[in-house]
């Protein structure tokens, strides 16, 4: 049997999330079994430095996990380069991982559940990341299974394999003749509309994300990410707090499931669900207009 993957934890200024984040990871099964990296970026700010220092004091005593192992960033990386650096050193010495950041509660059987599911689709080729979240959607009735595929990579409580995040294109050498390919643009927007103009943002430099990156790359290799029907993940960070997320949102779920799951090897794309996935992720027409006219996209 496989070793478990292990988690790598990105924190930064927010002291009382990270600590929820890590009781919560605490409460698993696996988590004393489990190898726990612990990123922890540097102030931006010097109005930030006392509360980067106050998470520095507290991963410095995290317990719990079979080993912890620490980072500490003495200048300000930013998420996306410290997730893309971070994520690959340890997938160059371990076959996959599971990736969280510091706002993230997570249910008691969260490791048990991921490391099931690295396990048993990492020889899928169109599978690229698995993770526990899953946004509020409209599941149709009929729809039999505990797991569902959909063209988009999600950010909070995730997975993948090193053989193929190696395949993750961060500089987006192709993304000229995307940009002219009305048909193509269209086709990676079946993970949500949001994405095209979001990869356009990062490209233009508005935005920093390494996980429209990550989501384009599962679509240029035709593959998919893995959700849950039912959450084992709830993020506490749309309170305002975040780097990424500055405004409060109450539309990303609120519950959670305990329980087994089952995952059929065999598991296929159903349209219904993509599309239900897709309206979740629409975009609102004025945001639609403000691109148009503000970013040209």
């Amino acid at each position: 049997m496989r070793a478990h993957a292990p988690i790598v934890l990105f924190c930064y200024n927010r002291p009382w999330h990270l600590q929820q984040t890590v009781k919560s990871l605490q409460m698993n099964a696996l988590a004393s079994e489990s190898e726990l990296y612990i990123y922890s970026d540097g102030p931006k700010y010097t109005q930030e430095a006392e509360a980067v220092k106050e998470v520095r004091e507290y991963i410095s005593g995290i317990t719990g996990f079979k080993s912890v192992t620490i980072f500490e960033s003495p200048q300000n990386k930013g998420l996306a380069v410290s997730v893309i650096e971070g994520v690959s050193y340890v997938l160059s010495k371990h076959t996959d991982v599971i990736v969280l950041e510091d706002d993230m509660l997570s249910t008691t059987d969260f490791l048990s559940f991921m490391n099931q599911a690295l396990d048993v689709y990492a020889g899928r080729s169109d599978i690229f990341s698995v993770t526990g979240y899953t946004p509020p959607i409209d599941v149709p009735e009929s729809y039999p299974h505990d797991l569902y595929l959909v063209p988009r990579a999600s950010s909070w409580g995730w997975g993948t394999w090193a053989h193929k995040w190696a395949k993750a294109d961060w500089q987006m050498r192709d993304f000229q003749s995307l940009k002219n390919d009305d048909k193509r643009q269209n086709a990676f927007n079946q993970g949500g509309d949001d994405l095209w103009p979001m990869l356009a943002k990062q490209q233009k430099g508005v935005i920093d994300s390494w996980a429209i990156r990550w989501t384009y790359s599962q679509f240029a290799n035709d593959a998919y990410g893995l959700y849950p029907v039912h959450s084992k993940i709830k993020n506490i960070g749309t309170d305002g707090s975040g780097t990424n997320f500055t405004f409060k949102s109450g539309e990303y779920g609120e519950e959670m499931a305990e329980g087994d799951v089952v995952m059929p090897p065999d598991l296929k794309p159903d349209a219904g669900l993509i599309t239900a996935f897709r309206q979740y992720y629409r975009l609102p027409f004025l945001l639609k207009i403000k691109n148009r006219v503000k970013y040209g996209i």
